[in-house]
């Protein structure tokens, strides 16, 4: 595949913040502390710190929930690495999308392990693990629960609540029945595991393990244990909530929209297929939509015997992750990195290391067949990303044999009516209304006569104006970013090696719109 890069801001798909933050636009620095290029990770690598009692904890429970696993010596080599205070890792996390989800998924796993070979060739004397952060406690099951593919929606219909990472994911055998080419992979996933967590665990292993990626699932009581501080003083001092809306607000005044909203309380309660909102009235801490109820004493104890109970929401997981590794970056979407940078001043408070926040990698693939209807209309990558109407009309305007628009002839009816008001304000100057609203007539039927003389000139490019509405609704399915609606399995079930070609194509410390085109 041959890549070409184009410049985010000129697709027009992304928002102010994301575009101003990639291109370090002064209003933003004081809501982060280093943007991450490979150079200024060398400050990263020389502030972050984590104790060891957090690296052996870690490393034990990834060797617990990667022991019935096959896996890669990379793999197992990255876990024990991380005992080692030269280690660092560069994590992303994402739902447990089934079947991957959307393509972006795939694309934000790829500029991690990129982002960590990087570093590595800049920074010898250090190892880099990249990390994929399950968000296992996530209760959502709407957001994860379908994908597309081939132009088919498939949805898995489920009565399972709370937690998705804990749900039983044996009844996704109907779905894999349903699909249109056998998924060997996807079958032992889903059939051979309890859970959904240790499904995705085991077929992102099996799509990534050879690269070394470390899957983490967090919902565990002694990494719980770790952040149980922090969850004691949320409960008790409300802190997070005054912080985080006062970087809101100053993001606000900056002329930037707020992603993420924080509450009084930003856990939720986690038990057996519940996880609900935990408030406080008065002296008792009560958990929405049950009968539970605790009081102070009651909730100081459950903190410290069962953490697990407690669930970060949206707000406090950024938290939890940089507690629990040993991380020198994030790498997210352009949502992920908006809400990142309402949280500065929450980590200076918890005197927590703030990560780098590093934009995923974006993709777009042209297959063969649209690489070819690409090619015949000779359309650049950055005119891609214009509206259909757009593309028709620069191409009529370059092919069109009989020039449609009648600009000329506007020119000249111009010229005509302006001598025609001279003469008549020499004779009776209150006919020059008259003839203006007359004039007005004229360049009202010239533009009739443009609009039908510009549908005939795609009826005779009609060929043309297909293939450009078929190249939209091929690569920006519902004229939204391919990324974010087709799944993986579009491009892999015909190229198995598609993965590799997006290893070795996507370079992740280039802020740029990559497209692969298939040549």
């Amino acid at each position: 595949m041959k890549l070409e890069q184009v410049n985010l801001e000129e697709t027009e798909c992304f928002s102010s913040i994301f575009i101003d933050y990639i291109q370090q636009k002064e209003a933003l620095k004081p809501f982060y502390d280093t943007f991450p290029t490979v150079p200024n990770f060398q400050s990263l690598i020389e502030k972050r710190q984590l104790p060891m009692s957090h690296r052996t904890t870690l490393v034990s429970l990834l060797a617990e929930q990667y022991g019935p696993l096959p896996h890669s010596e990379a793999v197992e080599f990255n876990i024990h690495s991380l005992t080692n205070q030269k280690t660092f890792t560069v994590t992303t996390g994402h739902q447990l999308n089934i079947f991957t989800g959307p393509l972006y998924f795939i694309y934000k796993i790829v500029t991690v392990i990129n982002a960590c070979k990087q570093l590595k060739a800049a920074y010898p004397d250090y190892h880099f693990v990249p990390v994929y952060w399950m968000a296992t406690e996530d209760h959502d099951l709407a957001e994860i629960n379908h994908f597309n593919l081939f132009g088919k929606k498939y949805e898995w219909d489920t009565p399972q609540t709370g937690p998705v990472g804990k749900m039983k994911p044996h009844s996704l055998n109907e779905l894999i029945d349903s699909l249109p080419e056998a998924v060997p992979l996807f079958e032992k996933a889903y059939l051979d595991h309890d859970r959904l967590a240790d499904a995705v665990r085991f077929y992102v292993n099996e799509l990534f393990g050879d690269q070394g990626l470390i899957v983490v699932d967090a919902d565990h009581k002694n990494l719980k244990h770790l952040f149980a501080p922090v969850i004691k003083k949320e409960l008790f001092e409300n802190t997070s909530n005054e912080l985080v809306n006062a970087t809101s607000q100053r993001l606000d005044a900056a002329g930037y929209k707020n992603q993420a909203f924080s509450r009084e309380i930003n856990f939720f309660y986690m038990e057996n297929g519940l996880r609900e909102r935990i408030v406080r009235e008065g002296e008792q801490f009560k958990v929405l939509n049950t009968d539970k109820v605790f009081s102070e004493s009651e909730m100081i104890e459950l903190i410290e015997k069962h953490p697990e109970h407690f669930s970060p929401n949206v707000i406090m997981r950024p938290l939890y992750q940089e507690v629990i590794l040993p991380n020198l970056a994030y790498v997210g979407g352009p949502a992920e990195i908006a809400y990142w940078l309402q949280l500065k001043d929450f980590f200076d408070h918890h005197e927590v290391f703030f990560p780098a926040l590093m934009p995923r990698v974006f993709g777009l693939i042209v297959n063969k067949a649209n690489e070819k209807k690409v090619q015949k209309l000779k359309l650049s990558g950055k005119q891609l990303f214009q509206s259909a109407h757009k593309l028709k009309e620069m191409y009529l305007q370059k092919h069109g044999e009989n020039g449609y628009e009648l600009n000329d002839e506007r020119k000249v009816m111009n010229m005509v009516f302006n001598r025609i008001k001279s003469k008549a304000e020499e004779i009776d100057g209150s006919l020059t209304g008259f003839i203006g609203a007359e004039g007005a007539k004229t360049f009202k039927t010239l533009e009739n006569i443009a609009k039908r003389l510009k549908k005939a000139e795609e009826q005779n490019n009609e060929t043309a104006m297909s293939q450009i509405d078929n190249i939209k609704e091929k690569l920006f399915p519902g004229n939204g970013l391919q990324e974010r609606h087709d799944n993986f399995l579009n491009f892999y079930l015909n190229n198995p090696g598609f993965i590799p070609e997006l290893l070795e194509k996507f370079d992740a410390f280039s802020y740029r719109f990559h497209i692969l085109h298939d040549v």
